[in-house]
């Protein structure tokens, strides 16, 4: 795999994995995150560990600046992504009502915006090059009426089957990769500490099966990829689901 992945989110969970399971392929990799420090130390460890080349772009994609610059890097023809990981984003208490309206569009601009923007910046490259391929990571909440996570998260399904049966034939694949509970440090990082998040046992995924998952799909030219079977079954039986029983099984964990 001789190519270049652009991987917004890429410092941590679910990022750092998908940097680390595409370079192990080959890939060349531009790695986002708003930490610079953590950005240099990942793109040094992966170098040194696949031999890749690996660039470290430090940017904040609620910002304008930080938006453009990684826009810039995606319409830059000299030096050609090949595959975007739209991966950034961060969850909210459930209770909306709670919430700080800043954080909310904060949360809104990340999840909706920023994957709009960079999708956006990424397609005509692509398409001239009849070659691509964009995943949109966005989680089973987009199946479950859960607050304003579920709602960005429904977009970008949303968004994403549309892009891929407009751009597939184009040779461009879009994919929403839509994992359930997966061990990351995103419930950390809303200030909830490991096993406090109230979802049991068998629901939990690993970070590397997920992507390996996301990526298997995404090269099958999938529109929506629901890593492992019991998810798989869960959004399936969802549209069974009386509204009240599916709202009281949305307040499952944080």
């Amino acid at each position: 795999m001789a190519k270049t992945a652009l991987i917004t989110g890429a410092s941590s969970g679910l990022g750092s994995e998908f940097a680390r399971q595409l370079a192990a392929r080959g890939a060349g990799l531009v790695l986002v995150a708003r930490d610079a420090a953590k950005l240099d130390a990942l793109a040094g460890a992966l170098n040194a560990e696949f031999g890749v080349a690996c660039e470290a772009l430090a940017a904040d994609l609620t910002t304008a600046d930080g938006l453009a610059a990684v826009e810039a890097r995606l319409g830059d023809a000299g030096r050609p992504v090949e595959i975007l990981v739209n991966n950034a984003g961060f969850g909210l208490d459930l209770r909306f009502e709670r919430n700080a309206l800043a954080d909310e569009d904060r949360h809104l601009d990340l999840h909706v915006r920023a994957t709009m923007h960079l999708t956006h910046a990424a397609l005509p490259g692509m398409l001239e090059r009849r070659s691509g391929r964009i995943i949109n990571v966005a989680s089973v909440a987009a199946f479950l009426p859960r607050g304003t996570y579920g709602a960005v998260k429904a977009w970008v399904v949303a968004f994403s089957r549309w892009a891929n049966a407009t751009y597939a034939p184009r040779g461009v694949a879009v994919t929403a990769l839509c994992p359930g509970f997966t061990h990351t440090n995103f419930h950390e990082r809303m200030g909830l500490a490991p096993g406090r998040e109230g979802v049991p046992g068998p629901l939990w995924l690993d970070a590397e099966f997920v992507v390996a998952e996301g990526l298997r799909d995404a090269a099958r030219g999938k529109a929506v990829s629901i890593p492992s079977l019991r998810y798989k079954l869960l959004v399936g039986a969802l549209r069974l689901v009386p509204p009240g029983l599916a709202a009281r099984l949305a307040r499952t964990g944080r």
